[in-house]
């Protein structure tokens, strides 16, 4: 896909949880066409500590009003710089970048799937079950945190399909990890989608692969480009070092090399 460099106005910044926001960026012109899985590469202006762009999953694209949403984690200066934009500045955007979730049209309507997120990893889950909503399906949502204050935009996520949650400390849902849910026990999916902590990926992985589901999982490698030059994200795989902002971010679990 085309890559742009856009100059995009900052439409609202919604406070979601103590820790995130929601960001609202918009432009004059349509925006490109973004894909589930991909994300962007922002550029931090008036942070005298942050020289490198922040990738930023694609959380949500609003075609009817030309937005794009991303969900933004406060953990440093860039990202909390990021926090404290308003209305009307302007955010530099490399995008789309990476390779998205493999959703092929029509053809996904005959999987029941399952999207499993946790902290911020929920955010690129949100416009996966979207577009899966858009034609005909109703994802499952199993979303952890580690208490009821860290879920994030669950009356969102409910509007595309049905939310299953867990927290750490049994605030919210069910108590205990994700993959410690009721519901896999209960139900049998067709295809899991996840993002999130590595541990906790390596854990959905490892149910995927003890029921023999079709499960691709969004790395959230340290990046630094998103174009795969400087390699600060390598991952090993099944094919050797592979740049998880160009041959990623999503990957099917049988290429990494997972326990």
């Amino acid at each position: 896909m085309k890559k742009y460099i856009l100059d995009l106005t900052v439409r609202t910044v919604e406070r979601i949880s103590p820790k995130h926001v929601l960001i609202r960026l918009t432009d004059d012109k349509p925006l490109p066409e973004m894909l589930p899985g991909q994300f962007v590469e922002v550029r931090v202006d008036g942070s005298s500590t942050t020289f490198l762009r922040r990738p930023i999953s694609i959380n949500f694209v609003d075609c009817e009003h030309n937005e794009l949403w991303l969900m933004v984690a406060m953990v440093g200066d860039g990202t909390r710089r990021l926090g404290e934009l308003k209305a009307g500045d302007k955010l530099n955007c490399v995008l789309p970048l990476g390779n998205g979730f493999s959703f092929h049209g029509a053809g996904i309507a005959l999987h029941k799937a399952l999207l499993v997120g946790g902290g911020v990893g929920v955010a690129p889950l949100l416009y996966l079950g979207a577009q899966m909503k858009k034609q005909g399906m109703e994802p499952t949502f199993l979303l952890g945190a580690r208490t009821a204050s860290d879920l994030l935009m669950l009356d969102k996520f409910k509007k595309y399909g049905r939310v299953c949650v867990t927290t750490e400390d049994g605030s919210e849902g069910e108590k205990g990890f994700v993959t410690n849910h009721s519901l896999l026990q209960q139900e049998r999916f067709d295809m899991i989608y996840t993002c999130g902590p590595t541990p906790m990926m390596k854990a959905v992985a490892r149910y995927a692969k003890e029921k023999d589901i079709e499960c691709e999982a969004s790395l959230e490698n340290l990046m630094a480009c998103g174009l795969g030059a400087c390699l600060c994200c390598v991952e090993k795989t099944t094919e050797g070092n592979l740049c998880v902002c160009k041959d990623g971010p999503v990957f099917n679990i049988q290429r990494l090399l997972w326990d």
